[in-house]
């Protein structure tokens, strides 16, 4: 059972008990949150999972209160009911998944279960990796004529703990990293767990607006950057060469180092070089194998400048982020074999393919989207908020994620949803598509806007 689910049951057996009555007001979602130690993102699925069993109302401005008239029985059967097969739709994990996939994996991995080969995947691999790795994941992230310098490659488990690892290694407790205002979920807790204070800075179409750096640097220091320039997550909006060129002067001007994620690049076909290229000695650009392969059995890369290989090797170190020596070696042989590339291109394909089931179910809408991204920013109807839009969703078994997952400055909560579009067959995508939209065209039941 999914997470969410069972901390929404653990809710409904309260109810149930009496311990919470009718009319009484449930935490904030935020503050439930962080009470569990789970993201804002699950918190808001177990309310929404919550209003979809009929426990509990939103009521706008005031917050989540169980129903009057819901009484133990009530609350039981919802309980029971809860239970059974799960039917939904899951529209916010977003791992992309290629025909054949399994099959076109499983002959790389063949020469691995050999007892000699078995013994050297099963040892402990270092930060560094070994040559073999390092010059596949060099000719992997080259773009153009740009390529990364094998020496500065590090390896951790998957691209989530790159960004820790460089985030910890470049900013001290206390101190601030500024980011675009819709930001990865993640890197909101990771901020918070390592004692970062994160800065929205403007963005416009074009991506992060390098004058907003410099001004926020002046009224405080910043000790950092984290970007993806390339298929933002949300909005997939991809930075042109000329605002590159732009923030990585602003970069240079200041001194100020870059966490460049580009974990979606690989879908993305533009010929705009990464920072990494434009501002080599700030830049630490991290990458991994989980959506341009699969999230199960992946590496993160790090490719950083030299003078930090061995601050950001200690923070995977002393994280306990390091890569797993099967994965990396598993890695090595599908890099060069053409694997990956296969799957790349079958992947590109398949995300081009969503995307016109997004135009076409959600003709209309005001949705920001590529025709190469895996994910839609759905700005709603001026009459919805994202969370009752959110409820509204689960209520008719599809998940979605408010777009107060992505904002920084609570104080600018966007009413959008993301949509993630690569985790379900494309004519179930079209069905939850076509709901949302008949949700969206209905008047919001809060009354809100």
């Amino acid at each position: 059972m999914d997470d969410f689910r069972y901390l929404a049951d653990r809710i409904a057996e309260e109810i149930a008990a009496g311990r919470l009555r009718p009319g009484q007001r449930l935490l904030p979602q935020r503050t439930f949150a962080r009470r569990r130690g789970i993201a804002a993102s699950t918190a808001g699925r177990v309310y929404a999972e919550l209003v979809r069993r009929g426990l509990v109302v939103g009521e706008v401005g005031r917050g989540t209160f169980v129903r009057a008239g819901t009484g133990p029985e009530a609350a039981g059967r919802a309980l029971t009911e809860a239970s059974g097969p799960d039917r939904s739709v899951n529209l916010e994990l977003n791992y992309p998944s290629a025909p054949g996939q399994s099959e076109i994996l499983a002959p790389a991995l063949a020469a691995l279960l050999r007892p000699d080969a078995l013994t050297e995947a099963l040892r402990p691999a270092a930060a560094t990796g070994h040559a073999a790795a390092r010059d596949a994941v060099a000719a992997l992230l080259g773009t153009g004529a740009w390529c990364p310098d094998p020496g500065g490659i590090l390896f951790t488990g998957n691209a989530r703990q790159a960004i820790a690892a460089t985030l910890a290694s470049l900013v001290r407790p206390g101190g601030r990293v500024g980011v675009e205002p819709l930001t990865y979920p993640l890197v909101k807790e990771m901020a918070a767990r390592l004692g970062i204070t994160l800065v929205p800075l403007a963005a416009d179409d074009q991506g992060l607006c390098p004058r907003s750096v410099a001004a926020a640097h002046r009224t405080a220091p910043l000790s950092a950057l984290y970007v993806q320039p390339t298929l933002h997550n949300p909005t997939s909006v991809t930075m042109g060469t000329e605002r590159r060129g732009q923030l990585a002067d602003a970069m240079t001007d200041l001194n100020l180092p870059v966490v460049e994620d580009r974990i979606w690049s690989f879908l993305h076909q533009g010929t705009e070089p990464p920072l990494a290229a434009l501002a080599p000695a700030l830049t630490h650009l991290v990458d991994g194998l989980s959506k341009r392969v699969a999230p199960g059995l992946t590496a993160g890369f790090a490719v950083v400048p030299p003078d930090r290989v061995g601050a950001v090797a200690s923070a995977i170190r002393s994280g306990g982020w390091s890569a797993g020596a099967f994965a990396l070696e598993a890695a090595v042989r599908w890099l060069g074999d053409g694997t990956v590339t296969r799957l790349v291109e079958a992947k590109r394909a398949d995300a081009a393919r969503r995307q016109r089931v997004v135009a076409e179910e959600l003709a209309g809408f005001t949705v920001r989207s590529d025709p190469q991204a895996c994910f839609a920013w759905w700005e709603l109807p001026p009459r919805w908020r994202a969370d009752t839009f959110t409820a509204a969703a689960a209520a008719r078994g599809i998940a979605v994620t408010p777009g107060t997952a992505f904002c920084v400055d609570p104080s600018r909560t966007p009413d959008a949803v993301r949509l993630g579009l690569a985790s379900v067959p494309v004519p179930e995508l079209a069905r939850a598509l076509r709901t949302l939209a008949g949700v969206a065209r209905r008047a919001s039941p809060s009354g809100a806007g």
